[in-house]
């Protein structure tokens, strides 16, 4: 066996990689850690969920493996040094889903504005008629400048939106903010001014708990949050207290981790905060762009020699690559 799949490509990606190699689907074996350490002893490249860890124990027991592969963005749960130290190749389809997750955002601020669409949608056909607003003319906040932000902020000027934006790792001065017109403000003023904000913040763990009291302290009244960053930037009783007290109207976050407003969260009963399973970046598109892109690096590692220009990287990295084969330009 040359590739093990525990998570599905689109039936043309897939077809193209079993005409050059042997792959075996095997989406089962997420739920069996047992059966994974004897499916992947003879592997040469895994395509891999979310909720599998890449950890040095998964390696001992995969000694043919080249290259790990997933679908989606994030390397938490991979242990890069490991890879590194194997040289086995980390491929990420980090950019196939950069337009979906823009989409998302947007329909998520759409919705908010327009709840009664909600109501609607759930089949209330009778609900009282409620005061809607429109983008344009909004100021939006754009928290964070992470490749969807870029997507994101053309969408918003083309419905008239001002965008003013504040991302903890760039400078004020850096020229993204100009490329993109967004006017870059300190945290405390981009809260004052916005009716909106948009989280989707480059996560990393020195940012855990970052959205705290002090910063919703300096919300406008009555604004409304989306998001797709990972839900740990939230402190838990702060955004319970601001969604209480109208400082934040509403708020839809996209793949809350567990426990963040289960049973005991301040956050649990609160029903201006809506949550969805991480769906910002299940499209047809996306799933076509990220498959596409998995199958032409996963070839083009089992093909070639397997000594890679891993050597080269920095110590504790390994090659996170761009999302679009050259077939697959997204716009």
């Amino acid at each position: 066996m040359d590739i093990l799949l525990l998570e599905r490509l689109v039936p043309e990606a897939l077809a193209w990689l079993e005409a050059r190699h042997s792959v075996e689907s095997r989406p089962e074996l997420a739920a069996d850690p047992s059966a994974l350490r004897k499916a992947v002893y003879k592997a040469q490249a895994v395509v891999l969920p979310r909720k599998v860890q890449v950890t040095r124990e998964f390696l001992d027991f995969a000694p043919m493996l080249k290259a790990v592969a997933r679908m989606h963005v994030g390397t938490d749960n991979t242990d890069l040094e490991a890879c590194r130290e194997r040289k086995v190749r980390v491929i990420q389809a980090t950019t196939a889903n950069v337009r979906s997750n823009a989409e998302y955002l947007l329909a998520s601020l759409l919705l908010l504005y327009r709840r009664g669409i909600g109501s609607s949608l759930i089949g209330d056909r009778h609900a009282d008629i409620r005061m809607g607003r429109e983008l344009n003319g909004s100021i939006v906040g754009i928290f964070g400048l992470a490749p969807t932000a870029h997507t994101l902020a053309l969408m918003l000027h083309a419905l008239g939106a001002k965008l003013v934006g504040y991302d903890p790792a760039v400078h004020h001065s850096a020229p993204i903010w100009s490329r993109l017109n967004i006017q870059p403000l300190s945290l405390a003023d981009m809260m004052a001014q916005a009716d909106a904000v948009s989280v989707q913040v480059m996560y990393a763990s020195r940012y855990q708990g970052f959205i705290n009291d002090k910063v919703l302290a300096h919300c406008k009244p009555g604004q409304v949050w989306v998001g797709t960053s990972r839900s740990h930037l939230f402190d838990t009783e702060a955004l319970a207290a601001a969604l209480t007290d109208g400082r934040i109207e509403a708020c839809m976050l996209d793949g809350a981790e567990a426990g963040f407003a289960s049973k005991g969260s301040p956050l649990h009963e609160l029903t201006n905060l809506f949550l969805t399973p991480r769906i910002g970046s299940h499209t047809r598109e996306s799933r076509l762009r990220a498959s596409w892109y998995v199958a032409h690096r996963i070839h083009e590692t089992l093909a070639a020699p397997r000594v890679t220009h891993l050597d080269q990287l920095p110590s504790g990295t390994a090659p996170l690559e761009p999302a679009t084969p050259p077939q697959f330009i997204i716009r």
